[in-house]
């Protein structure tokens, strides 16, 4: 899954243009390290900094948000952090050593 759409309840203007959906990206490690610097120590600056950069829109834009559609987003952002199951057969057995 490369991109989440997330339904919002409260639709938003973005970029002069109501909208009721927002579409998310996987994130980057160069997404996280370059809100990370854009913030500094602000915590909050950075998760929406990170969002905007994933949506493809203003950090600004995104302040205007309902509580419960960036509660969403949160969401959607935490799925892209869940690892995937890996395959069974790609998977060793606890303590085996690799097959030769």
């Amino acid at each position: 899954m490369d991109t989440i759409t997330i339904k919002l309840d409260y639709p938003i203007t973005l970029d002069g243009v109501l909208r009721d959906t927002l579409t998310m990206r996987r994130p980057k490690v160069r997404d996280v390290r370059g809100a990370t610097k854009r913030a500094q120590d602000d915590d909050e600056l950075r998760e929406i900094t990170l969002f905007a950069m994933l949506a493809d829109v203003a950090p600004d834009e995104l302040e205007q948000m309902d509580m419960a559609d960036y509660v969403a987003m949160q969401r959607a952002y935490d799925s892209f952090r869940t690892p995937r199951p890996i395959a069974r057969k790609d998977r060793q057995g606890d303590g085996e050593a690799p097959a030769a």
